[in-house]
């Protein structure tokens, strides 16, 4: 019962908002890419890349916004690189970013090393984090008021994003060719669109918000840089697009779902229950979601093939 408290207690769903903003971000990066029929998987290795620079571009600026500046340019640099090999180089897009993942595990290590001369952590680097935003008369409501109020700008910005980005796909030209390139190259470049334009313009806009999420991660969720800190919400995020639809809100409730798990994760550390099932939640519940995803798409893809069949002898019979 004492769990089950849990649940009525506004810091448990801050702490939920405040879980799914850097897989909210990220997931709205996989699923621009994916519209554009490319698998970003190198999330992960951006997040971590774009949070180490935004604290060193913090620091070495004394602006939290000029750190977050330099995160959204880290992100658009090393996707549009991911993007290169992929578009120019042919390469296998899972493989590069397979590669990137691994570079950035060693390699913000190093330069970590580098500009601090520490190997854990960016403490010594003293850089400015962001602030909490108290909203007028929302923060005095019961309940709600602590649940919305008291967060950082980039996680109200996260959940506009979603509804900028949604009117993006489906409401301008842009989104309707980055949904043609993606749906088929080949379809969309005879009537006139350059499919790799388009394909580097989608992965940019996927850089922006990689780059956010990484921000986010070093800036608001801990105030400093430590080895790992994105800790699989790369591909979290990736299994949150996929159960989301490649939608925009989709991904936003599912991102809302996982953040659920994760922040419920956190909470159940004050209790007498294994450290290493806690640590394990997050990761099961994109597990479970992920299958439950994969079995509803096959189940859709063999109805519709039953429907087309069955019309089919209809037709044949008439």
């Amino acid at each position: 019962m004492e769990i089950l408290s849990l649940f009525s207690n506004p810091d448990f769903w801050f702490g939920v908002i405040r879980s799914t903003t850097p897989i909210l971000f990220a997931a709205i990066a996989a699923l621009l890419a994916a519209r554009a029929g490319i698998v970003n998987m190198a999330i992960e290795g951006i997040m971590l890349f774009a949070a180490l620079f935004a604290v060193i571009g913090a620091w070495l600026s004394g602006s939290a916004l000029v750190g977050i500046l330099v995160a959204v340019l880290t992100g658009i640099g090393i996707t549009l690189f991911l993007a290169y090999f992929k578009i120019k180089m042919k390469a296998d897009e899972i493989m590069a970013a397979i590669a990137l993942n691994l570079l950035a595990n060693g390699g913000t290590i190093f330069i970590l090393y580098l500009v601090s001369g520490d190997k854990g952590t960016s403490s010594s680097l003293n850089s400015p984090s962001l602030s909490p935003i108290h909203i007028p008369f929302i923060e005095n409501i019961p309940f709600i008021g602590p649940i919305v109020s008291g967060h950082s700008f980039l996680v109200y910005l996260a959940f506009v994003s979603v509804i900028v980005v949604n009117y993006l796909l489906f409401k301008t030209p842009l989104g309707l060719r980055i949904r043609s390139v993606g749906g088929n190259a080949h379809a969309a470049e005879s009537v006139g669109v350059s499919v790799e334009k388009t394909q580097y313009i989608a992965m940019a806009l996927s850089g922006v918000f990689a780059g956010l999420a990484g921000a986010y991660m070093s800036m608001t969720y801990l105030t400093i840089f430590t080895k790992g800190m994105v800790a699989g919400r790369g591909y979290i995020a990736l299994a949150a697009s996929n159960v989301g639809g490649r939608a925009p809100i989709g991904a936003m409730f599912a991102s809302l779902l996982f953040g659920f798990f994760d922040s419920l994760g956190n909470n159940l550390q004050r209790y007498a229950i294994p450290p290493e099932f806690i640590y394990m939640i997050p990761y099961i519940a994109t597990i479970v979601m992920y299958t439950y995803f994969s079995y509803r798409r096959i189940t859709l893809k063999k109805r519709r093939k039953a429907a087309i069949a069955k019309l089919q002898l209809e037709q044949n019979g008439h």
